[in-house]
């Protein structure tokens, strides 16, 4: 575990961990939408797949930032390097939190609907507009936490 405390990758004060978290923050939006793609491409299956294991994996890391966070001492050990101003990071970071919670909530709501109504025949098909509906507002929450994010790191790490 000692690993994720290294210094990062990305050339900032950050521990690896943070940068590794950080990289994929910034590529998840981009893998989302090649998974969306391949809906729009008639490939449902495979689209319902990649989906599933992009979330999974995503859970995953989410894990591995919150035991990275946690150890390392939190956000307050992360601003001690940082010439930004406590009060103005704490906003940022209280707003990518709230987007990135009701984000996970959405997409949780949007993985375990599809799902059902996969396998119950209706999707695609019926269910398809008020699954794309809720799949738009779920890849706007990951992008808007992608952006957020970055600019935490940002705030944390570079300036």
């Amino acid at each position: 575990m000692q690993y994720m405390f290294a210094d990062g990758f990305m050339g900032t004060r950050a521990p690896f961990f943070m940068d590794l978290l950080t990289l994929v923050v910034a590529l998840l939006p981009l893998v989302i939408y090649g998974g969306i793609l391949l809906a729009r491409k008639k490939l449902y299956k495979t689209h319902a797949a990649i989906q599933n294991l992009i979330f999974l994996l995503s859970v995953i890391v989410i894990g591995y930032f919150e035991t990275g966070v946690r150890v390392s001492g939190g956000f307050d050990a992360f601003m001690l390097g940082s010439g930004v101003s406590h009060t103005y990071s704490s906003i940022v970071m209280v707003v990518h939190i709230a987007i990135a919670t009701a984000t996970l909530f959405y997409w949780v709501r949007t993985i375990v609907t599809a799902n059902r109504e996969f396998y119950k025949g209706i999707l695609p098909g019926s269910a398809s507009l008020s699954h794309r509906d809720l799949a738009v507002k779920t890849f706007l929450g990951i992008s808007l936490t992608s952006f957020s994010g970055i600019w935490v790191y940002l705030l944390l790490f570079v300036y």
